[in-house]
């Protein structure tokens, strides 16, 4: 009797079968990436690599730290381990996708000790490109999220970026980079209008819709930049928004270097994160605006207007990715090339989907590609073994491995069919 007792009173897995699936999964990647990490790095390291942590410069330095490779790749391997079991067993929950990162984040780390064992790696130099690489990429996902929020699928956001590079590395070299900031917003503003135009009152598909003003920005300033700056370079020679500290917080070790001494992009994206986030679940027009998204018709009855919402949301998020799209030019170099978005608009999305359509999901999910993208600029340096080619690849891989699945199926917040007013 007290067996069966124990029976009926134990626990059940309250997760449904595609949890159940999902936690399986991820629990066999971590321990594969465990035992890669044993075979790779753990037993393929010698000496040790030493991570810098200050500058030349800094207002109090912090002495460097030598980490033996097979050491870190033991202890990593173990880590992964026990979450792999962890996940298998119970899961964790919302945070799963955090978990994930943090996982992903601890390989990173044994691979940075692995190609740079017996050298030196600053890793403040790592950590500042990072969140620099992450700076398009939040401003897409967050253009994405603010349109999405209200049920409209912006498949556009590259172009977005795009039309907002061309237009700050042209008003950059005749106005300055004030102009520029605004010019750029305002194209993707543009663009975005267009956007609402054909899919709110004209009701095309969203995702066609999305494809057309990518093609059309990328064949517009392709020919004009081979037609007109080519012949022009003084168009294409815009200023370069410099880095500058905020007193005090860019003296703190580590940190401060990396998130405190920053150009203007970098703090707007903080400003643009905090403000989305706050207005969109604690104000009335983020409930509107989520009740448009979720619940149209609902919305409509109680006397919300959900066209004028629409176009609202659209709007704001092409000005958002056009501001996003001046940093290529005058917050990173200075200059326009064919293509140099190079997909940024797409990798956002996928930080959108991996953020849970959340803003700091999506800057989180943003902080990992830029990670990834940084890797294989800062490795190139270090002469590792691996060809430039995969290096290259990486932050696409990662965005191949959150669009396929990995992270589980992320429920979309809305309804993205087109609505009609009866």
């Amino acid at each position: 009797m007290g067996n069966v007792t124990a029976v009926m009173t134990r626990p059940t897995d309250s997760r449904s079968p595609a949890e159940l699936r999902r936690s399986r999964v991820l629990a066999i990647v971590y321990l594969v990436l465990a035992l890669l990490v044993l075979w790779a790095f753990g037993f393929g390291s010698e000496g040790s690599a030493t991570f810098v942590i200050s500058r030349p410069g800094d207002a109090i330095r912090v002495g460097d730290i030598s980490v033996p490779g097979a050491g870190l790749a033991f202890v990593v391997a173990a880590v992964l381990a026990f979450l792999g079991a962890r996940q298998w067993m119970a899961g964790f929950g919302s945070k799963t996708n955090l978990v994930l990162a943090i996982g992903l984040g601890l390989v990173a780390l044994s691979f940075l000790a692995w190609a740079a064992d017996g050298a030196s790696f600053s890793l403040v130099g790592l950590l500042q490109e990072a969140i620099k690489r992450a700076v398009p990429i939040t401003f897409g996902a967050v253009s994405g999220l603010l349109c999405e929020r209200t049920g409209i699928i912006n498949i556009g956001i590259e172009g977005m970026l795009l039309g907002g590079a061309f237009t700050g590395a042209i008003v950059g070299s005749t106005l300055g980079a004030t102009a520029a900031m605004i010019a750029a917003a305002l194209v993707g503003g543009l663009l975005a209008l267009l956007l609402a135009v054909l899919t709110v009152k004209y009701r095309v598909d969203q995702i066609i819709a999305g494809v057309v003003i990518n093609i059309f920005v990328l064949g517009l300033t392709s020919f004009y930049t081979s037609q007109f700056l080519v012949a022009n370079p003084a168009l294409n020679n815009a200023p370069i928004m410099r880095a500058f500290g905020i007193p005090l917080l860019a003296d703190i070790p580590l940190i401060g270097p990396v998130l405190f001494d920053q150009n203007i992009f970098v703090y707007a994206m903080y400003l643009l994160v905090a403000i989305t986030t706050f207005t969109l679940f604690r104000t009335r027009w983020g409930l509107r605006t989520r009740a448009v998204g979720e619940k149209p018709r609902a919305a409509d009855t109680v006397g919300i207007n959900v066209y004028r919402t629409k176009y609202r949301n659209v709007i704001i998020g092409g000005l958002v990715a056009g501001f996003g799209g001046a940093y290529f030019t005058i917050g990173s170099v200075g200059r326009f090339d064919e293509n140099m978005t190079a997909g940024r608009g797409f990798i956002g999305l996928a930080a959108m989907i991996f953020g849970r359509w959340h803003p700091v999901g999506a800057v989180s999910a943003a902080l990992v590609f830029g990670l990834a993208d940084s890797l294989q600029v800062k490795l190139g340096i270090l002469d590792t073994p691996i060809p430039s080619e995969f290096l290259a690849m990486a932050p696409y891989l990662v965005t191949i491995v959150v669009v396929a699945g990995l992270v589980g199926r992320s429920r979309p917040p809305s309804d993205y069919t087109a609505y009609v007013k009866e």
